[in-house]
């Protein structure tokens, strides 16, 4: 079963999100502006090199971003609510039970030497 949508239509909406981490070295915008939206049923793909903020936007939207890393701004909107706004012990009713992480097995991860649409074509 499917959770309902709200009004426009999205069961996910990420706007404007930025992820910083605070170092000793200074500033790294692991996120810098990323938004994008999901109705149910609907499936995104997210690709890119190592370091390019995938694993950290995926942790954004369970609330998981490790320390010194922070949220910046952005909105995160699961079934028209406002994630970020959540309490620690409400996003306890949230992770896992209405959104959940897949995490990567490196050993069946992209290989870099080959085009991603190879790759794709020999699963298929």
């Amino acid at each position: 079963m499917v959770p309902a949508a709200g009004n426009n239509g999205r069961l996910l909406e990420v706007k404007d999100l930025r992820i910083h981490f605070y170092t000793g070295s200074g500033i790294v915008k692991a996120v810098d502006g990323i938004s994008y939206g999901l109705k149910p049923g609907q499936t995104l793909g997210v690709v890119g090199e190592s370091g390019s903020g995938k694993t950290i936007s995926s942790l954004a939207l369970l609330r998981l971003v490790p320390r010194p890393g922070r949220l910046i701004s952005g909105e995160i909107l699961f079934e028209q609510e406002n994630l970020i706004a959540k309490t620690e012990k409400e996003m306890i009713s949230v992770r896992g039970k209405k959104i959940a992480m897949i995490f990567q097995n490196p050993a069946y991860s992209l290989n870099p030497i080959y085009s991603i649409g190879a790759q794709l074509g020999e699963i298929l």
